[in-house]
């Protein structure tokens, strides 16, 4: 069970590292580095990123931390780079699509990951991956970038991990491709589930269809997981589903290998897991994925919990 890091400014980075200690986390689940740029008045150069991620790993002293690239656009707006005005921002340009666009910015962030691996476990991931070419792409700039250092003789950790966010519905229904080439899958549900309902979660007159237990979406999440394990890789979720209550006993039950949630929430989903049987679970999980509605689904899983 790991924690989300939700700030990237150098004290708050330390202490949120030593609250994740005390709750008994076992590394970080989703580093969003995009508040290294959000959190500045210009973009971080490469040493100015190097510092922080060092920072992160050598705090966890060993243990994993997830980065996910640069994630800017949507509602992130920088106010030093102003990103084209869009109709739909959220389904526009953003995240891996700048990246893969304006190469220069993503080479440095890679840099500055490449050169602080040393320093520990360093997983790195990309975010609103929509098609295999655009993992390869990505890889592909990643591995440039990895050689250059290589040759001018500066030490990479050779364990690096590269993954993608599943947060788009295309990529979990091609969830059995991916696996074949990334190292690890997170399952960022937050946006899998408005996505997948088509459904914008901050809207209160649609709200009602931001529903995490839907059959839909856990089929979507069973089918991410049963790829990954066909290939051996790791699956791992973040986003508020993680930490539901709710919802925890389905993905226990689907076999999901990694939970990622704030600080806060660990030690509570910690003990409830522990009250329960992964056996019952599985069934359950069946259960809940041949229900029709959502509440059919939060009924079932109060039955279990009596």
């Amino acid at each position: 069970m790991v924690f989300t890091l939700m700030s990237m400014l150098t004290l708050v980075l330390l202490k949120i590292l030593m609250q994740s200690s005390k709750s008994g986390a076992e590394g970080i689940g989703l580093f969003r580095t995009e508040f290294l740029f959000i959190d500045s008045d210009h973009l971080p150069t490469e040493d100015e990123q190097f510092e922080s991620y060092k920072a992160a790993l050598q705090a966890l002293k060993g243990k994993p931390v997830t980065v996910r690239t640069m994630d800017i656009g949507g509602d992130k707006q920088l106010s030093y780079w102003k990103l084209p005005k869009e109709d739909n921002p959220f389904l526009g340009y953003r995240a891996i699509r700048i990246s893969l666009k304006q190469d220069d910015i993503f080479r440095t962030q890679l840099r500055a990951l490449l050169r602080a691996s040393v320093y520990g476990d360093l997983w790195i991931m990309f975010p609103m991956i929509a098609t295999l070419q655009e993992f390869r792409d990505a890889k592909k700039i990643y591995e440039e970038e990895r050689d250059r250092l290589v040759k001018n003789g500066t030490k990479i950790a050779d364990n690096i991990k590269l993954g993608i966010m599943v947060e788009i519905p295309a990529s979990a229904v091609l969830a059995d491709q991916f696996a074949k080439e990334v190292d690890f899958f997170s399952i960022g549900t937050n946006d899998l589930i408005q996505y997948t309902m088509a459904a914008d979660r901050g809207n209160d007159r649609v709200s009602y269809l931001y529903q995490p237990y839907n059959p839909a979406i856990l089929r979507l999440i069973k089918h991410v997981i049963e790829s990954a394990h066909n290939e051996k890789k790791f699956v791992a979720m973040c986003g508020e589903m993680a930490g539901d209550p709710v919802a925890v006993p389905i993905l226990m039950g689907l076999g999901l290998d990694e939970f990622s949630m704030s600080a806060s929430s660990v030690l509570p989903t910690r003990s409830l897991m522990k009250s329960l049987k992964v056996s019952d679970m599985k069934e359950l999980a069946e259960k809940s994925v041949n229900q029709q509605t959502n509440q059919q689904v939060i009924d079932l899983v109060k039955s279990y919990q009596k």
